[in-house]
C-alpha cells in the first residue's frame, strides 16, 4: 500500500485536486482510502456526493472509546473509503490533535491491515501548516510520498518551498520523500514554465499541470468530482492523467528548499514582476 500526503497553501484547490485524482485511481480499479486532515471536514465531500460525514472526533465525543471501524468510515464513489478527522469546536483546542487521534485510531482498528486490500491511503492535509499534528504524516512516517499542490502565485510557491523545508527535516527519520509538484493553474503569466523551473530548483518534478476549467466548479456545485459529473469532459482526462502519473511515478527525492531571495529571483526571471 502506498501512503500519500497532499500538502499546499490554503485555498490552492488541494482537496479538489485530491478528490478528483482519487476518482481517477478508483476508476482504474484501485482501492483507495482518503483521510481528511482538515477541521472543516470537507476532504471527501465530492466523493460522497455532498453527504456530511461524521468525523472521528465527533464520533469519539458522542460514543466514547467504544468505536468500531465502520463508525468512522463511509464508502464513496466506486467504493473509495472516506474518513474525516474533524477538529475541536472553533476557538477551543488544537486542530492538529484531531489528525493524531484519527490516524492512531485507524491504525488501532485495523484500517491499514492487509485484509483491507488497500492500494493507496491519501492524507489531505490542511494548508501549508507543517508543525504539530498537521506534520504527523511527515513526522511519524505515516506517509511515504508527498505531493505539493501549487500555482504560479508567489504565496503558493512560497508555501511549497516552506513545506519542502518540513520534508527535509523529517526525511531521515521518517523516510518520507517528495514525489513532485502538482500545478493547479490560476492562469498566471508563464505559469507552467515557472513551476517547472521551481521544481528543478527544488530537485523534483512538476508531475502534472492541471489547466483551469470552469467544469471543476460546475462539478463541485453538483457535489461530484469531474470524472463522475462529466466523464467525457477533457478536464476529467486531466485528472485521469494525473492519477496515472502518480501511479507510475518513480521519482522520490529529499528536496532542496530555496532561500526566499532565490525564490523572488525566480519569479522575476519568469516575468511575473515585470
Amino acid at each position: 500500500m502506498r501512503k500519500i500526503a497532499i500538502y499546499g497553501k490554503g485555498g490552492i484547490g488541494k482537496s479538489t485536486t485530491t478528490q478528483n485524482t482519487v476518482a481517477g485511481l478508483v476508476e482504474m480499479g484501485r482501492k483507495v482510502m482518503v483521510v481528511g486532515c482538515d477541521p472543516k471536514a470537507d476532504s471527501t465531500r465530492l466523493l460522497l456526493g455532498g453527504l456530511t460525514q461524521k468525523t472521528v472526533l465527533d464520533t469519539l465525543r458522542l460514543e466514547g472509546e467504544d468505536v468500531e471501524l465502520e463508525d468512522i468510515r463511509k464508502a464513496g464513489f466506486k467504493g473509495v473509503v472516506c474518513v474525516e478527522s474533524g477538529g475541536p469546536e472553533p476557538g477551543v483546542g488544537c486542530a492538529g490533535r484531531g489528525i493524531i487521534t484519527s490516524i492512531n485510531l485507524l491504525e488501532q482498528l485495523g484500517a491499514y491491515a492487509e485484509d483491507e486490500n488497500l492500494d493507496y491511503a491519501f492524507y489531505d492535509v490542511l494548508g501549508d501548516v507543517v508543525c504539530g499534528g498537521f506534520a504527523m504524516p511527515i513526522r511519524e512516517g505515516k506517509a511515504q510520498e508527498i505531493y505539493i499542490v501549487v500555482s504560479g502565485e508567489m504565496m503558493a510557491m512560497y508555501a511549497a518551498n516552506n513545506i519542502c523545508k518540513g520534508i527535509v527535516k523529517f526525511a531521515e527519520a521518517g523516510g518520507v520523500r517528495l514525489g513532485g509538484l502538482i500545478c493547479n493553474s490560476r492562469k498566471v503569466d508563464n505559469e507552467q514554465a515557472m513551476i517547472e523551473a521551481l521544481a528543478t530548483r527544488l530537485g523534483t518534478q512538476m508531475i502534472h499541470f492541471v489547466p483551469r476549467d470552469n467544469m471543476v466548479q460546475r462539478a463541485e456545485i453538483n457535489r461530484k468530482t469531474v470524472i463522475e459529473h462529466d466523464p467525457a469532459h477533457p478536464q476529467a482526462d486531466e485528472y485521469r492523467t494525473l492519477a496515472r502519473k502518480i501511479e507510475e511515478n518513480d521519482m522520490f527525492v529529499v528536496p532542496k528548499p530555496m532561500h526566499t531571495d532565490e525564490l523572488e529571483k525566480l519569479l522575476i526571471e519568469h516575468g511575473i514582476a515585470n
